[in-house]
């Protein structure tokens, strides 16, 4: 694993969160290799101050990458894409690669690791809205921050985005904050059920729904080692209530779009958690299969 200050970094992905990152780097002179299913000459990012350009292209064939090896790899796929990705895990890595995860859910490690055997699989939680526009650019709606477990090699993702406009965050106690992260994803997943966005969470109805909703999830989390507290439902709701009317969900865009859903890894997780520790999840039990059903596509 390298220590080096500055990284070769490739970043897979390059949607939302993938452009925002590879938009940090690129802006501090770091410009890193970008790797995808579609060809594009540039990534665009936007902001409340304009506009970043990132050179491409955009790679499509990670048999063409010759002596591709680099020291990190930011890995923005969603879970369903993971499959397709591994071959650009397979050309990017050599043993010691960092693979820092930039997915939603508590097992990125799990999911990930298989597919890059002696590379140290950092998970992550990414804390900022960013949405891909008509068009293909992003609009990135507030600062970007990443949260890394205080672990070596989160070093080396330190490194290549100190002082960029993504800040990272080490964290000793990271299981308490992505289970925070996780239960706001699943609660988000109403907005699937519904086809709204943020604004319906000023319902009375749909807040009620999201407390019980939010209740069962902390109970499961708590049992996974979560340190969070009773007020953590109502801190969440009220932040989705806080948000513009029109903010939408990564899981929402994909619904809209006829995307398979990452219902399992939002969603699906707490109720397979809850079962393995004995826990009731009645909500769970209604919402999970309803939001599969609805990654099924027409029909």
């Amino acid at each position: 694993m390298t220590t080096s200050m500055n990284p070769t970094v490739a970043v897979v992905g390059p949607g939302a969160i993938g452009t925002t990152v590879a938009a940090a780097l690129h802006e501090a002179g770091r410009t890193p290799l970008l790797c995808g299913r579609t060809p594009r000459e540039r990534l665009e990012l936007r902001d409340a101050d304009g506009l970043v350009v990132v050179p491409g292209p955009v790679r499509t064939d990670p048999g063409r990458i010759g002596e591709g090896a680099v020291d990190l790899v930011f890995l923005a796929v969603k879970s369903t894409q993971l499959d397709a990705a591994a071959l650009w895990l397979t050309a990017l890595c050599h043993p010691g690669t960092v693979v820092c995860v930039l997915q939603n859910g508590v097992e990125q490690e799990a999911t990930v690791a298989p597919h890059v055997p002696g590379c140290p699989v950092l998970p992550s939680v990414v804390w900022f809205p960013a949405q891909v526009q008509p068009g293909g650019s992003v609009w990135l709606r507030e600062k970007a921050r990443l949260t890394l477990p205080d672990v070596p090699a989160a070093q080396v993702v330190h490194g290549a985005l100190r002082d960029t406009r993504c800040s990272v965050e080490l964290a000793a106690d990271f299981a308490t904050l992505a289970w925070r992260k996780l239960l706001r994803n699943a609660v988000a997943g109403l907005m699937v059920l519904s086809g709204r966005r943020a604004g319906m969470f000023g319902r009375a109805d749909i807040g009620r729904l999201s407390q019980a909703y939010l209740r069962e999830c902390l109970a499961v989390a708590r049992a996974e080692g979560a340190e969070l507290g009773d007020e953590v439902p109502q801190e969440i709701l009220d932040d989705f209530r806080a948000y513009p009317a029109d903010m939408g969900t990564s899981i929402l865009a994909d619904r809209e779009a006829g995307r398979p859903l990452e219902w399992d890894i939002r969603n699906g997780v707490v109720a397979r958690r809850g079962r393995a520790h004995g826990i009731p999840t009645p909500i769970s039990d209604v919402v999970v299969p309803l939001l599969a059903a609805a990654g099924d596509g027409p029909g």
